[in-house]
């Protein structure tokens, strides 16, 4: 096995939900400014792999290892926390051994490890071949927060005000589920406190964030951690027009905003993973129906079949049902007057990114803290009324949007914020270019 001096990089990626797709992005985004001969090693489930390789070519320098899901053969597929659970409890080994073979196969040995921050024990892969440890947190910082001040949380039960950069408006209750669980025995639980407790041992933390968003909070965490860089939004930074082609809008999503006026049309997303309970769908959809406000609604095939009995056709006129939406695409579009989400940390810096305001129906992980952040911190948009969807709730909160000064001044702080994400990339000194810079630097580097 050579021992020269030419890079490579290992990437193991967390393989659920919206995880290991950002760990491409970011690939794609440091290749260019490393050694041409740099070498990626891409180690992730045969599953995940598959969903996200399959959307496009990867790039000539990068190599992807399947490894172990934890589950065993003849054993029937597991589905959400089940599948992670065995995920989680077949780690590291998994990823030992593919990193193993990937070093044999390419005959150059790991010169860095870039790993989901999840997973922990990157840090102790690191230290026994005597390499960096880059951590990418996939979330916001006031997320990461949280988790590095678990202890304190679980000690405390009042207001979380005495975390800089948090309110007094932030609740126990809007803390991710794995912080203040009973205990922190369970294997995810216990690897997010793992990760709080050792994340002060990665050489950087990575973050698709802008300082300029949470600036008290970064300012906290840099004094914790080694070295934090806030190199987002990636969505601003990436090539610019990827989602201009010509057969991205199949569904004919643009086309149709382009009959609508300004700020009136409603756009509602809740990811790729979630479904809605369908009392919720029922409700929005009688909602939007009493309100006639035009809508674009990105709802699969299981979800249509519980809308009400003839709704598409009474809303044909001013309504259109996708099962997939060009996002990016309709956020530039100036119709779009506000985003329904479930505060996935994607949607919601997207937003952002664009300049749209959101209302907020969270569900699971830190989806409950960027809503508070989203309605309480930097207010750019509403919660839910009543914390789930219903008709008089939805439509309510549709009015403040629509029918009172609310809207306008939602609108006025999220554009604020754009601006701010703007300036975060210019290409000479923007914040996130800078960071991403050292990130280049330290990825570089050899111990």
């Amino acid at each position: 096995m050579t021992t020269t001096s030419q890079l490579h990089i290992a990437l193991l990626a967390f393989p659920f939900g919206s995880h290991a797709a950002p760990l491409l992005t970011l690939v794609q985004k440091l290749s260019p400014f490393l050694p041409s001969n740099t070498i990626f090693s891409f180690f992730n489930t045969s599953q995940s792999n598959t969903s996200i390789f399959s959307k496009g070519p990867k790039p000539n320098n990068l190599k992807i290892y399947n490894v172990w899901d934890g589950v065993r053969e003849g054993n029937d597929t597991p589905f959400g926390r089940e599948a992670i659970d065995l995920f989680i409890q077949s780690t590291p080994i998994n990823f030992v051994k593919s990193m193993k073979d990937a070093e044999e196969e390419t005959g150059v040995k790991f010169s860095c490890i870039f790993s989901d921050a999840f997973l922990w024990f990157s840090c102790e892969l690191a230290e026994k071949i005597n390499v960096p440890w880059i951590a990418f947190w996939t979330a916001g910082s006031c997320s990461l927060s949280i988790h590095l001040y678990t202890d304190l949380i679980r000690s405390n039960d009042e207001t979380l005000s005495r975390i800089p950069g948090f309110l007094s408006s932030l609740r126990i209750s809007d803390m991710p589920p794995e912080v203040v669980a009973e205990n922190l025995e369970g294997p995810m639980p216990s690897m997010l406190y793992n990760m709080a407790l050792n994340l002060h041992k990665a050489s950087g933390v990575v973050l698709n964030s802008f300082e300029e968003l949470d600036s008290i909070i970064n300012k906290d965490i840099k004094t914790k951690l080694q070295k934090v860089l806030n190199i987002g939004p990636l969505v601003l930074q990436s090539s610019k027009k990827i989602h201009s082609d010509a057969n991205s809008d199949e569904s004919g999503c643009i086309k149709w905003l382009e009959n609508q006026k300004e700020k009136s049309v409603v756009y509602l997303s809740f990811g790729t993973v979630l479904t809605l309970p369908p009392n919720e769908i029922v409700s929005i959809a009688e909602a939007l129906e009493a309100k006639r406000v035009p809508f674009i609604w990105s709802l699969r095939d299981n979800g249509v079949k519980i809308l009400p009995k003839g709704f598409l056709e009474r809303t044909k006129e001013f309504g259109k049902i996708v099962s997939w939406a060009p996002q990016l695409e309709i956020f530039e579009n100036s119709a779009v007057g506000v985003f329904v989400t479930h505060c996935g940390w994607n949607s919601i810096l997207e937003g952002i990114s664009y300049g749209v305001p959101m209302i907020c129906r969270p569900f699971f992980g830190d989806q409950k803290l960027n809503s508070r952040m989203v309605e309480s911190v930097w207010q750019i948009g509403l919660q839910i009324e009543g914390g789930s969807f219903t008709k008089n709730g939805t439509i309510s909160t549709l009015d403040k949007f629509f029918n009172e000064e609310k809207g306008n001044v939602l609108r006025q702080n999220v554009e604020g914020l754009k601006e701010k994400a703007l300036e975060a990339v210019r290409p000479d000194n923007g914040s996130s270019t800078e960071n991403f810079k050292a990130l280049v630097e330290l990825v570089k580097c050899h111990k």
